[in-house]
């Protein structure tokens, strides 16, 4: 469904990304491991038109190559992306930010089907849809972010950190919620600080160094990988006596 060959993205001088290669499939959740400073929210950015790719990249969703196009054709394609911080307008209420979301044609038809959908994963949202988002909890408005980009009716949801600052309870909470994403048949590219949890959830992942793709494979073969263990799993860690 999405597929990228030949990825790179610099910021002035600085080479960002180089030749980064990748594929996600509807319905399955691909993670993205890497240190900080490893490429993963330029990668995210650049598929989602954040940022402008090298010249012979090629993002292609559904046969269609989105490498050269508008951010809001992008989303039109299929593709949505939640970025790192939640980029939510906190001024406004629930329901007014996830109506944000169903902006692109592809999603006006099925507007309300897609809000019951959405209140359906978030059960607290539907009982605060008239609520100012700034005055949520961190977690709720995550919630509120991955409901606004559902509510474009993706093929492909793109996730930057979205455990970032959320308590275990809210992050677990968090993460069921995007194994009933997959189910409904949207894909999921994921990028997570907290590989531990990432890897229980995902069905494939790729490891990025310094813009580059050096590894991948399935959840349980990276989770099983000595080395995935030492970098991300904490295995080997000198523990206090």
């Amino acid at each position: 469904m999405l597929e990228v060959k030949n990825l790179s993205a610099s910021y002035g001088q600085h080479r960002a990304l180089e030749s980064v290669a990748l594929d996600v499939r509807a319905g399955e959740i691909v993670v993205i491991l890497g240190a900080n400073g490893a490429g993963k929210t330029t990668l995210l950015k650049a598929i989602g038109g954040g940022v402008r790719p090298a010249p012979g990249a090629r993002i292609v969703m559904n046969g269609r190559d989105l490498a050269m196009v508008k951010p809001h054709d992008i989303v039109e394609a299929g593709i949505a992306l939640v970025p790192e911080g939640r980029g939510i307008f906190g001024e406004l209420t629930v329901r007014e930010n996830l109506m944000l979301g169903a902006f692109p044609k592809r999603a006006r038809a099925g507007e309300a089907a897609n809000l019951a959908s959405v209140l359906a994963l978030f059960p607290r949202l539907s009982e605060r849809l008239a609520q100012t988002v700034r005055t949520m909890s961190g977690g709720e408005q995550q919630m509120v972010a991955i409901g606004r980009a559902l509510m474009s009716a993706p093929d492909i949801l793109l996730l930057d950190e979205p455990s970032l600052g959320l308590s275990p309870i809210m992050y677990k909470e968090v993460f069921q919620i995007l194994t009933r994403v997959r189910a409904a048949g949207t894909g999921i590219l994921l990028v997570e600080q907290n590989a531990k949890q990432s890897l229980k959830i995902a069905d494939r992942g790729y490891l990025i160094e310094q813009g580059r793709i050096v590894g991948a494979g399935t959840a349980a073969e990276l989770a099983a990988d000595p080395a995935v263990q030492r970098a991300y799993l904490g295995a080997g860690e000198a523990r206090p006596g």
